[in-house]
């Protein structure tokens, strides 16, 4: 899971880009970047791994010029934090563009091989955001001219959704003339632009992934782009839009459930969807399911583990009428565990990450809330965590389903055998994080929390939780490689690797 944004404005849009980024920071700790340009068509970039505040200084800031920009947070799905991996890239031909991505195509080997052997471009990373970069580039070559038209841009992307699948947004900013934004035709990845005007009255635009950077940049949400559509705002301030599917497509818009449940911030809008809402909504579901099911139940106090599941927590104490408690102290200073690469690290993480109150615990029988339980081995940590902290009994709630299936949309999901749920029972599952009793959302509950009366958006991709990938290409062949590509193995050796061969 990555994020991007992009801003055509009419002065410096290089602050804003980087107030943007650090609303979005929360999507990708791994790498941050940006490319801003001028009318001219001149360019300035800065990328680097590590966090927004440690990427750009002053002295970076002041280099990047120009009244258009894109940028990009990584979250990676597969390699090892590396510069050449970090984004926007850039190829030179056609125009000169810069591109970010989030997302993950299912078809990427297949493109790359095309690439390569037909197209006879070149790729200098194992990144498929680069591959999606190129098959843009490709298309572009074959069909704009110059001037270049909307209608170009616009055409290019028709034949970029008919050769690749999965799930992706993307902002790519065109030298000198300004910047694309476009989605997936399922919707998968979650893409919205708002406008805001100027003293002058003159209007700029700005595309992110999530509206709060919006909000925070002072734009106003206008909307999310829709499945399959493509969106161009010109350096003069034109705005152009297009749907860039046939009518007659068969395709289901299934935004990723997992923005809901976990990755976006809860005060964004997503297809119309309040995030914090739809939380809310989850725990009184949560809260429906132990009445109906453990009506004696003897839970003393409902503890969230901070800081995604506090929304949903906060309802399943309102509606059982039992106490609820900030048991769990958060250090701020530490990333989030599940985005962190390899177990070790993560196993590690949550012990500097989280210490307990030990008042709230002691000779309680407490209801640890999670916003989902993934590999299971912060749920683990903390159950011991608050055992020795003196509760009684300590029982298990997690705000969604089982995650049974990998996610290859572009969440770290790679390995079945890495998914704690994968091929076991509830009973089993509560065996293995040491939790006196275990409870899960159901899928269908999930599904109504989120939706509630939204028109919008009626199915949602839940793959992780279901096993139905909706793009229809995901076969067990293509499990079993991208488990060899994204293990915390293989992530290891590449590690090693790029140590071994440094000077």
């Amino acid at each position: 899971m990555c994020g991007v944004i992009g801003i055509v404005g009419k002065a410096s849009v290089a602050q804003s880009l980087y107030d943007g980024l650090l609303l979005l920071q929360h999507r990708g700790q791994d790498a941050a970047g940006m490319v801003t340009g001028n009318d001219e068509g001149q360019i300035f970039t800065r990328k680097s791994l590590g966090l927004v505040r440690d990427v750009f200084q002053q002295r970076h800031m002041e280099r990047l010029s120009g009244n258009m920009g894109i940028g990009h947070l990584r979250y990676p799905t597969a390699g090892t934090p590396s510069v050449s991996e970090s984004q926007p890239f850039y190829v030179n031909s056609p125009f000169g563009i810069s591109f970010a991505h989030n997302g993950n195509l299912t078809n990427a080997e297949e493109l790359r091989d095309h690439l390569i052997q037909k197209d006879k471009r070149h790729l200098n990373t194992t990144s498929d955001s680069e591959v999606l970069l190129n098959v843009l580039a490709n298309e572009m070559q074959s069909i704009c001219t110059s001037p270049l038209t909307p209608d170009d841009l616009f055409h290019s992307v028709r034949r970029v959704h008919n050769r690749v699948k999965g799930g992706y947004s993307v902002v790519a900013m065109i030298a000198g003339r300004g910047i694309l934004a476009f989605r997936d035709p399922h919707g998968i990845r979650p893409l919205c632009y708002g406008e805001r005007e100027t003293s002058d009255g003159k209007k700029e635009y700005m595309v992110a992934s999530e509206s709060v950077a919006l909000r925070g940049c002072g734009f106003e949400l206008v909307r999310d782009i829709k499945p399959g559509e493509a969106v161009y705002f010109g350096h003069d301030g034109k705005f152009f839009e297009e749907m860039c599917i046939g009518r007659n497509a068969q395709y289901q818009h299934q935004t990723c459930m997992f923005e809901y449940v976990y990755f976006a911030r809860p005060d964004s809008m997503i297809e119309g969807i309040s995030v914090h809402r739809a939380r809310m909504r989850m725990g009184e579901k949560l809260a429906e399911k132990i009445k109906r099911e453990w009506s004696d139940h003897d839970i003393d106090v409902v503890v969230p583990i901070p800081d995604t599941s506090r929304t949903s927590a906060l309802e399943i104490a309102h509606c059982l009428d039992v106490k609820y408690r900030e048991g769990l102290i958060k250090n701020r200073y530490i990333g989030r565990t599940f985005i962190m690469p390899g177990q070790e690290e993560r196993r590690l993480s949550v012990l500097r990450k989280l210490s307990p109150i030990e008042l709230e615990f002691e000779n309680k029988n407490v209801l640890l809330v999670d916003d989902s339980i993934v590999r299971g081995t912060t749920s683990q940590q903390i159950v011991q965590m608050v055992r020795k902290a003196g509760a009684k009994r300590v029982y298990m709630a997690s705000a969604a389903p089982p995650v049974r299936h990998p996610n290859v949309y572009g969440i770290d999901m790679p390995k079945s055998s890495e998914l704690v749920a994968h091929n076991k029972s509830i009973d089993e599952i509560n065996l293995e994080i040491g939790s006196d009793r275990l409870i899960y959302q159901d899928l269908d509950d999930l599904i109504e929390a989120v939706r509630f009366t939204t028109a919008t958006v009626q199915n949602f991709d839940c793959s992780c939780f279901d096993g139905n990938y909706v793009t229809g290409d995901v076969t067990e062949s293509y499990l079993k490689r991208l488990e060899m590509l994204r293990s915390d193995e293989a992530k290891a050796k590449m590690a090693q690797s790029i140590v071994d061969d440094a000077p």
